[in-house]
């Protein structure tokens, strides 16, 4: 019997779930005769017509890596419509676009990709929503070199600018603090100012989760749950069903339209004394902590795939220098592999202990983040294109407590720029930035 004639007389004996079952069973013998077909395509650069290695590439539930030559062959049903391809790769814009028939039909897919350096400020909650704060700066990259913006999805004390179903799934809901009305509308005006648009995650600093599910806080050494300096209690990285909670507001991200999702605090306290679910000392413990961290960031990669989505993490700056996990999990080598850019925070004032030959940051800071970008280059095997630092555009707070103005934000930049880095990221806690130390728009 056909599968037509069964669904006819399935259908003949008038019961709604037989029919159900009948196209089922139609649909199940339908896939099962669509073959599977190769389909070919070639990622370039946009520009100079190179073929782009080590590509990212994208088919509905279909991915593929490109060769040296930029080729990718990828695995398509004949009967699947026309749809949505992407690719990405670091240094570059990342492309989605509807192909013009079905995959079968096209000779080569031909993917082009732009070349990108992303050169951004932060905005927090409150900044992406303050109209003032937004639109100066805006007004700002107007002007300047300046093309992209780190905006908090989820940030230090747990909050989300808009109405986020996420939050409401991880149970933290009613959300009292809305700071965007329409993000969708928000992102679309963004985009089309050409920004390229960065979320921003904060991961295991987590006091609002960690007040609602106290058996996934960290304990310090009486076993109350622990605060830090902020009076902030955190998640313990070890506890991978706390996990989801960050992973579906990446997830909810990329859905958004964001290009690309940054984990900060992606990583374990740096304070002494503290308890966690699974022993935290010695040569083992630092095993388990770095198993931690890049588990995280392989979830996250798993969940973000389908979006094609760059990911990325921040990190302290001293982990370019420290073999070990400098006691929070973040081993330079080890995290390598795991994202498409490592973002090291390389503000002068965070290097208590300078580096090597510079033991006053203030009066260097060229070469604190010239000497790091070129030392974790030197110790990961990976091009400059794979990392973006964190400038400091604030205050210091550590030595002479000067005004971070023209002279030292020229400096950092030019120091990243040296290494042939992916941009670079400008840090104001307040969101008050100027053009101090920022160049004329270089139309990349």
């Amino acid at each position: 019997m056909s599968v037509r004639t069964a669904i006819t007389s399935l259908s003949a004996s008038g019961s709604a779930a037989v029919l159900h079952l009948a196209l089922f069973l139609a649909a199940v013998a339908c896939s099962a005769t669509a073959k599977p077909t190769v389909v070919q395509g070639l990622v370039s650069d946009e520009r100079s017509g190179l073929p782009i290695a080590q590509a990212t590439v994208v088919l509905g539930s279909q991915l593929a890596i490109s060769d040296e030559s930029g080729r990718f062959s990828l695995l398509a049903a004949e009967a699947a419509p026309a749809t949505r391809i992407s690719a990405r790769a670091p240094g570059y814009r990342r492309l989605e676009q509807v192909l013009p028939g079905r995959p079968q039909s096209l000779p080569t897919i031909q993917l082009k990709l732009s070349p990108l350096r992303a050169k951004g400020l932060y905005l927090s909650v409150y900044g992406i929503g303050s109209q003032e704060l937004r639109k100066d700066a805006l007004a700002l990259i107007d002007k300047t070199e300046l093309n992209a913006l780190v905006i908090d999805v989820k940030g230090d004390r747990g909050l989300v600018p808009y109405r986020s179903a996420a939050l409401a799934r991880a149970g933290l809901g009613p959300q009292k603090i809305i700071t965007v009305a329409d993000m969708p509308a928000l992102l679309q005006d963004l985009k089309a100012r050409g920004l390229y648009l960065i979320a921003r995650i904060v991961t295991f600093k987590d006091e609002a989760l960690a007040t609602l599910h106290p058996q996934w806080a960290v304990r310090d050494a009486q076993g109350a749950v622990w605060k830090d300096r902020e009076g902030l209690a955190w998640i313990d990285p070890f506890q991978s069903a706390a996990w989801a909670h960050s992973l579906d507001m990446a997830e909810e991200a990329a859905q958004l339209g964001f290009d690309e999702v940054q984990f900060d605090y992606v990583r374990f306290p740096d304070a002494l004394g503290l308890s966690f679910s699974q022993p935290n000392q010695g040569p083992q413990g630092e095993a388990a902590r770095i198993a931690a961290i890049t588990g995280f960031l392989s979830a996250a990669r798993q969940r973000l795939s389908p979006y094609n989505a760059f990911i990325s993490a921040d990190i302290f700056g001293y982990v370019s220098w420290n073999h070990n996990d400098t006691q929070i999990g973040q081993q330079l080598e080890a995290l390598a592999d795991g994202v498409d850019y490592l973002c090291p925070m390389l503000y002068p004032s965070g290097f208590h202990l300078g580096i090597p030959e510079h033991r006053n940051p203030m009066e260097a800071p060229y070469e604190i983040v010239e000497h790091s970008l070129r030392r974790a280059m030197q110790r990961t095997g990976l091009p400059g294109v794979r990392f973006r630092p964190w400038l400091q555009a604030f205050r210091d707070y550590a030595f002479d407590h000067r005004d971070f103005g023209a002279q030292e934000i020229r400096r950092q930049i030019q120091a990243s720029d040296s290494v042939g880095s992916a941009g670079w990221l400008l840090w104001n806690p307040r969101n008050r930035y100027d053009s101090d130390g920022l160049s004329a728009p270089s139309h990349e």
